[in-house]
């Protein structure tokens, strides 16, 4: 499986984010401009100019017209994707660390850094109010304060009706997206959620965490499904959207990283099968740890992107999809 390297990015991946359709993907990095690729082939389409610091997370619409940005820089922009064009830019108190589009397209959110004397809160806005040159100055229609940890994760639940969050002390809460009343609470994870993925039916959806584990959790009630134990702080993990397997990606902290061996820091992507929770595979080739990780829609690539700067684009071999796990085994 030789993959595709995208190398457009000067500093380390923060997030990588396929569209619907899967014919293109958005990279976001520390070096402050998020950027678009053409999936069948790895050329770079273009990018998003315009942010003064690390942009921790991107989202793009259902329809791949609108893209939302979170940033370092204290802000939270909106763009049009085909044109590359910033149609409105948030500030915020402290530095944006999720954002994301609603199933709908009609809503968004973004969550903002505890720093600064500045409690971590997550707002939601209505798309209409922000899609305008004057969206700056929206007011946000719920303003959700997090005082006991930063939030460090964010996603829409099933159908738009909630938003569940991962936090610094490794709780999972669900938020009403209508009142912002807190639905559910739980502490399955011991550290730091470092990413939360949706599967593509919105039923379940897998955690990632500093405590070197993966837990897939149901959407509705929480219910741990499985959970997958590594030898490495797992910093993002995805479902495939066809098949019973998902990855994890993640490897020691950046700052060791020079110091140890690429064998040593355990920098490849794992798969494992979702309903038995076994391990089928590994796929290295990054210089340091796994940063970010997304499917494709259709179930035949994915993608990583590494703290080494570089987006490793994967196309499965037939071998792969001729892969049966053995029960009896």
């Amino acid at each position: 499986m030789k993959p595709i390297a995208l190398s457009g990015h000067t500093r380390s991946l923060t997030m990588i984010r396929y569209n619907l359709e899967g014919d293109i993907l958005f990279t976001a990095a520390k070096d402050a401009s998020p950027s678009a690729w053409f999936t069948h082939n790895g050329e770079r389409l273009g990018s998003y100019d315009g942010h003064n610091g690390t942009v921790w997370c991107l989202d793009v619409r259902h329809d791949s017209k609108l893209l939302v940005t979170g940033s370092a820089d204290n802000s939270c922009k909106l763009w049009d994707v085909q044109s590359g064009n910033e149609i409105s830019s948030i500030d915020t108190k402290s530095a944006v660390r999720t954002c994301a589009f609603s199933y709908s397209g009609n809503q968004v959110f973004f969550s903002t850094d505890q720093a600064m004397k500045q409690l971590s809160e997550l707002r939601v806005y209505q798309l209409e109010d922000i899609n305008k040159p004057t969206g700056g100055d929206a007011i946000p229609y719920l303003t959700i304060p997090s005082p006991e940890s930063k939030i460090t994760s964010a996603i829409w639940g099933p159908i738009d009706e909630s938003i569940i969050t991962g936090h610094d002390n490794g709780t999972l809460c669900k938020w009403n997206a209508k009142t912002g009343e807190l639905m559910h609470k739980v502490k399955e994870h011991s550290q730091k959620i470092m990413d939360i993925q949706l599967k593509r039916d919105q039923t379940i959806f897998i955690t990632a965490s500093k405590d070197t584990c993966a837990k897939i959790f149901g959407a509705e009630d929480f219910t741990v499904l499985q959970s997958f134990k590594t030898e490495r702080p797992v910093n993002s993990a995805a479902m495939c959207g066809v098949k019973n397997h998902c990855v994890l990606g993640g490897g020691q902290d950046a700052m060791s990283v020079t110091t140890t061996a690429a064998k040593v820091g355990k920098f490849d992507a794992a798969f494992y099968h979702t309903i038995f929770g076994e391990e089928i595979g590994r796929v290295k080739g990054h210089f340091g740890p796994i940063n970010t990780l997304d499917f494709h829609p259709n179930g035949k690539q994915y993608c990583s992107g590494g703290e080494d700067g570089y987006v490793r684009m994967h196309n499965f071999d037939p071998s792969y999809f001729e892969f049966e796990f053995d029960v009896a085994a």
